[in-house]
């Protein structure tokens, strides 16, 4: 589609756009020694290449800047890929050697870490809630009427909650309470969880205690959590820093999605499995679509666990984003994997 010397001079002129967000004119580009045209062929390139949607021109007489359907090209068919550098490839392996405690932790050093290494915003969800199942519970007597119950999921996730004893319950029937939560609902997928918890177990419970129905919805509480556990942000306000988003109005908006959390998740899963880039106007909702949003999903044994994400201007520096969500989400299923082993 592209010749040669137009692939050179679109790829050079959308690098030095993301270093500078200043439109690039043609003698800036025939500066660089890895281009090798004369000033007036480059204009020429550049006028067939605004002609073709590659290129737009923002003033009469300025230089010119990507357009969407030229950064598509770049992305598919124009990025260097890399490796990470050594300063980002340092930090990325001191996270990965630290010892998983909770999968909450995992995920929320991933935003943090993304955040900061690219200064764009980073949005990391965590596992997928049919993805999430008990693995024990434990119920230890505080009082005479008084307990916490322990409950602890595959993911790391380890809840509390102070209950009052059903009066006249004893230490045994306790005991078999747990017993009987452990044996039935270890395992259990969330997505059969609550069908089971109520159909199966709720006749068994009221055999040892009047208040099983108390029980069975303190437990379904910590299990069936609300979506804002699953997600993490980090970085909200580095649009702040980017020369595109000095429109209040537009920040706004971009600020509002982010505390949007069921907008935001059907946002980041509505992409396919596998490393995706959506650019400007190929984002399904309107506060984006002056931004870029690539994502990347982790899985464990086939499963879809989670999505790892980065929304930043169209301007954005794909092949290093790129890079580093390629070895998160990676890193993120070795060392998940060893967890739910554990």
């Amino acid at each position: 589609m592209l010749t040669e010397r137009q692939r050179t001079i679109l790829s050079a002129i959308i690098d030095d756009y993301i270093r500078s967000a200043e439109p690039i004119g043609s003698r800036s580009i025939s500066k660089r020694g890895n281009v090798g045209f004369s000033p007036a062929t480059i204009r020429n390139e550049m006028s067939d290449l605004e002609e073709m949607g590659f290129l737009e021109q923002p003033h009469t007489s300025a230089g010119r800047i990507p357009s969407h359907r030229g950064y598509r090209y770049y992305v598919d068919h124009l990025i260097e890929q890399g490796s990470l550098n050594p300063n980002e490839l340092d930090l990325m392996k001191m996270y990965f050697s630290n010892k998983i405690q909770q999968m909450e932790d995992v995920i929320g050093h991933v935003a943090t870490v993304l955040s900061s290494l690219t200064n764009y915003t980073s949005i990391v969800l965590g596992p997928e809630v049919f993805g999430t199942t008990l693995k024990s519970v434990q119920i230890v007597p505080l009082t005479d009427t008084t307990a916490v119950a322990l409950i602890v999921t595959n993911t790391g996730h380890v809840e509390n909650r102070t209950f009052t004893l059903p009066q006249g319950m004893s230490m045994s029937d306790t005991q078999k309470v747990v017993n009987l939560l452990n044996d039935r609902l270890a395992n259990v997928s969330l997505k059969q969880f609550k069908s089971k918890l109520f159909n199966e177990v709720a006749n068994e419970l009221s055999r040892y205690t009047s208040s099983y129905e108390e029980l069975l919805s303190m437990i379904e509480g910590v299990l069936l959590s609300d979506e804002k556990d699953r997600i993490f942000i980090s970085g909200s306000t580095n649009m702040l820093t980017q020369p595109e988003f000095k429109d209040v109005d537009k920040v706004k908006n971009i600020l509002d999605l982010l505390a949007e959390t069921p907008t935001l998740i059907r946002l980041i899963t509505s992409s396919p499995e596998g490393l995706q880039v959506r650019i400007g106007a190929e984002n399904p909702v309107q506060a984006i679509t002056d931004c870029s949003l690539i994502t990347a999903t982790y899985s464990i044994d086939d499963q879809l666990i989670g999505t790892v994400g980065i929304l930043g201007p169209t301007r954005m520096e794909y092949g290093k984003v790129i890079r580093l969500l390629d070895y998160m989400s990676k890193n993120l299923e070795i060392s998940l994997a060893k967890w739910y082993k554990t």
